[in-house]
């Protein structure tokens, strides 16, 4: 599986950005876990873009609302149930064409908070 974080920008500009990954448990809802700190919030929306080497393929390209468990850790509600697992693939990372990676598409009405759009967030001490 790639390094943590080989093809994604750790603390990009622009946020929500698309994010690797490490995981995909078989339930419902799914619960994603990502190669780095995603930096989500509830209710965002997401597309799973996932290379047939990681399996899964039941899931390619399907969408759901998220829930944010943790730094690394998402639910999404896609029943993943009886889908084939996801895993990680055998080749190394320089061998692999593409990844699985979870794509932010947007958000349900009520996730923009603009409290903080009066200020400036971006990253690096910039204020």
């Amino acid at each position: 599986m790639a390094t943590p974080g080989y093809f994604a920008v750790p603390f990009p500009t622009y946020q929500p950005s698309m994010r690797l990954i490490a995981s995909i448990t078989n339930s419902n809802p799914a619960l994603v876990t990502t190669t780095i700190n995603h930096q989500y919030v509830d209710r965002i929306v997401a597309r799973l873009d996932i290379a047939p080497a990681f399996g899964m393929q039941q899931a390619n390209q399907l969408f759901g609302t998220i829930t944010v468990t943790g730094d690394t850790t998402f639910l999404i509600d896609i029943d993943t149930t009886l889908f084939s697992p996801f895993v990680s693939p055998a080749l190394p990372a320089s061998h692999l064409s593409s990844y699985a990676q979870v794509v932010p598409i947007g958000s349900e009405t009520g996730t923009l908070d603009l409290r903080p759009a009066v200020k400036n967030v971006l990253p690096y001490g910039a204020s």
